[in-house]
């Protein structure tokens, strides 16, 4: 049961990432770290990495590395620095920090303000989706705040081939501190249907679900898994 559950919180992940560019962590970390921790961050990092594959060649024509090559600069210490955070806390500090990290991306997506997607911007947004990303498996929210004036199909494509990169780096971060090894990559292989079922629901969809709807609708989800997960490790 608890598998089928965390097949059905990747797909409304995958689902939710394929439809405004980023979600799949933010949805699924603090979910699945209830029914299991073995599953965050590495699995659902692996499930983040093929998507992005996914989503990067659907919107490859609007892929732009000039701005991306400074966040993925600024990911390389992020990286380093997230992997490290994993070997000073325990598990019951993760749910925490998981938590406070969904509470942050939400509160950070809900602003109103424009930041311009600038090569410092670009530095520091990468910086953060790397620490956050390789503690957690959320390093979204970051990324997706600079660029949250482009258009649409930009996010998505920018998003995707960014994240391509940024799992990768976390990925082999991870398999330094010991924390992505063969258990992880067992546990992996169930989800990863659910990530492409997700994707091809995402792209059979998205003309019949408005962009506003969806993306509230996920942070509502999202303000109330972060909210568990905070108030899990007080009690």
């Amino acid at each position: 049961m608890d598998l089928a559950y965390a097949i059905a919180i990747i797909m409304v992940g995958s689902f939710v990432q394929s439809s405004i560019g980023f979600g799949l962590a933010v949805i699924a970390a603090p979910l699945l770290f209830f029914i299991d921790p073995l599953y965050v961050p590495a699995p659902i990092t692996v499930c983040a990495f093929t998507l992005s594959l996914l989503n990067a060649y659907k919107h490859r024509r609007s892929i732009s590395f000039r701005g991306l090559k400074f966040a993925i600069v600024g990911r390389v210490p992020g990286t380093i620095i997230g992997g490290m955070l994993l070997l000073w806390i325990d598990q019951e500090q993760l749910a925490l920090w998981l938590g406070i990290s969904v509470l942050i991306a939400v509160g950070l997506s809900l602003k109103k303000f424009a930041i311009k997607p600038t090569s410092p911007a670009m530095f520091t947004a990468g910086f953060l989706s790397g620490f956050m990303g390789t503690s957690s498996s959320i390093g979204g929210p970051p990324m997706a705040l600079v660029m949250l004036h482009q258009d649409s199909s930009f996010i998505r494509a920018n998003l995707a081939a960014f994240f391509c990169v940024s799992c990768l780096m976390s990925l082999a971060m991870l398999t330094f501190v010991g924390s992505f090894g063969r258990d992880q990559i067992v546990a992996s292989l169930p989800l990863l249907p659910a990530t492409l079922v997700g994707y091809w629901i995402a792209m059979q969809s998205l003309h019949r679900i408005s962009h506003q709807t969806l993306r509230y609708g996920s942070l509502a989800l999202c303000a109330v898994a972060g909210s568990a997960a905070v108030i899990s490790y007080f009690i």
